[in-house]
């Protein structure tokens, strides 16, 4: 799958089958979000991937939109080092790394979901109390990953006239 086909027939899977995500698919999903561009180059950001079962159960019950934990194989939890980080742009680094993320599950066949962390207070510090996160580490997004189990048409979401040029 080429690069505009994942950005355009990505989709927010929340059902996965059983199926397993291996090991060397995880780490080219970590590799994809290592290439994302950061300020100053960086790089930010720091990952941890979860597939222990009680914490995929566990996290649902912090944060209110992560039911589909419950049947993902696995999740990436994407923080930043603000040890790192270049003025307040380690968000936005990584979102890019998010993003990297979501479009190469996309083109390895995976479905999956970001999940916001940050900066909701409340779900920022009980991801940190579950994971044991040091204080420089804050959790920016949750990334849930599976083989789907739900297929969803591309979406249409060009909007003209929200595009201007040169000025307003």
């Amino acid at each position: 799958m080429d690069a505009m086909e994942a950005i355009l027939t990505r989709r927010s899977i929340r059902r996965y089958t059983e199926k397993p995500v291996s090991d060397e698919v995880l780490k080219e999903l970590l590799e994809a979000a290592m290439c994302a561009p950061s300020a100053g180059n960086q790089q930010p950001w720091c990952f941890i991937v979860i597939n222990d079962r009680k914490l995929l159960d566990e996290i649902p019950k912090l944060h209110p939109y992560a039911r589909m934990l419950k049947e993902a194989p696995v999740a990436i939890l994407v923080c930043c080092d603000s040890d790192l980080q270049l003025g307040d742009y380690g968000v936005q680094d990584c979102s890019a790394a998010t993003q990297n993320i979501l479009l190469a599950a996309q083109a390895k066949g995976l479905g999956a979901v970001w999940l916001g962390v940050y900066p909701l207070g409340q779900r920022v510090t009980a991801i940190q109390k579950l994971l044991n996160l040091p204080e420089n580490i804050t959790p920016i997004s949750l990334i849930s990953i599976g083989y789907p189990a739900e297929q969803k048409p591309p979406p249409d979401r060009y909007q003209a006239d929200r595009v201007h040029y040169n000025r307003w």
